[in-house]
């Protein structure tokens, strides 16, 4: 089963990190310049149907790109 990375910042925090990233960080300037949504239709095929969640494939290929 595709794995689908779910990010919502707590609204009743003291502290949000995307307050401290700035701008022009690599990975804020990465995430705006690449569009991965394809990447969800293109490997479908290749995921089961058990319960066991996989990690998102944008976030994989972002971790692969980088790393």
């Amino acid at each position: 089963m595709q794995g689908k990375k779910d990010y919502s910042e707590k609204l009743f925090t003291s502290f949000q990190l995307s307050y401290k990233v700035p701008p022009e960080n690599f990975y804020r300037r990465l995430k705006s310049a690449l569009d991965l949504r394809f990447m969800r239709k293109l490997t479908a095929a290749y995921y089961g149907d058990c319960v066991q969640k996989s990690i998102d494939p944008e976030v994989f290929m972002i971790i692969m790109l980088v790393g």
